[in-house]
């Protein structure tokens, strides 16, 4: 018996890689998409999926994307996104600004628009990975808050264009996740400033959590719509308001 198709963007490392692992685990054929080939032939292998090279920044990937996942798609997680940069606005680098609204918001929005056909043939749910970020801003967070909003307002919009269709829309939002690239992407290398971010934080979020929530949106009944999904570690009561235990 064939299983159901999810496909997840972004799944070379972070939240994506454990979503895939976290759906292979609730029984769906994972497609596993990413600009780093090795990486997904890897995880592929592991979890029983397939790979598929891809930018979501290049219209001719997504296409190529959809043209692989098929007819009918149950889960799309549009996961590929990230933060670059931690300047405040007047010294901040637009064309890092640039680099994460094409990746963040528009790469978003090119996934489901190339995957929406077979996720209403499918009866599928799209989630797509927000952040806190995208509804309190705070001092050098202005791009990555920015394009956070972004899709937040591009996935409310969503589901009121889709509220007649067999599609579910959600939205997880994470506070602060101690994943493997996250903050050394953002701090381009720099391994003090990357680590700083979670210094005496017992117990940030792991990716698995966030891969579990996912996994959760995705597998309700499917008159079940979640949203959005906020969470958040213990110790972050709000985005600017984290219990460090060094004080």
């Amino acid at each position: 018996m064939s299983r159901p198709i999810a496909v997840v963007t972004g799944a070379s490392s972070g939240i994506g890689r454990a979503t895939a692992r976290a759906l292979a685990d609730s029984g769906f054929e994972v497609v596993c998409a990413a600009r780093r080939t090795e990486r997904i032939e890897a995880l592929a292998a592991e979890i029983g999926g397939r790979a598929v090279t891809c930018d979501v920044t290049r219209p001719e990937d997504v296409a190529a994307l959809a043209a692989a996942a098929g007819g009918e798609v149950a889960v799309l997680v549009a996961n590929a996104g990230g933060a670059i940069g931690s300047e405040p606005v007047a010294a901040a680098d637009l064309a890092e600004w640039r680099m994460m609204y094409d990746t963040n918001v528009l790469g978003v929005a090119a996934s489901i628009q190339a995957l929406l056909p077979a996720l209403v043939a499918g009866h599928g749910v799209i989630v797509t990975v927000g952040s806190v970020a995208g509804m309190v801003a705070y001092e050098g967070g202005a791009g990555y808050c920015g394009v956070k909003a972004a899709v937040h307002s591009l996935m409310m919009a969503l589901r009121l264009e889709l509220w007649d269709q067999p599609v579910r829309v959600c939205e997880i939002d994470p506070g602060m996740v101690a994943s493997d690239e996250f903050a050394l992407v953002r701090f381009h290398g720099d391994e003090a400033k990357a680590a700083a971010v979670y210094a005496g934080v017992r117990e940030p979020l792991t990716q698995e959590d966030v891969a579990a929530c996912i996994a959760f949106a995705a597998t309700c009944p499917d008159h079940v719509n979640i949203d959005q999904l906020v969470v958040r570690p213990r110790a972050q009561a709000a985005a600017h308001k984290v219990f460090r235990e060094d004080g």
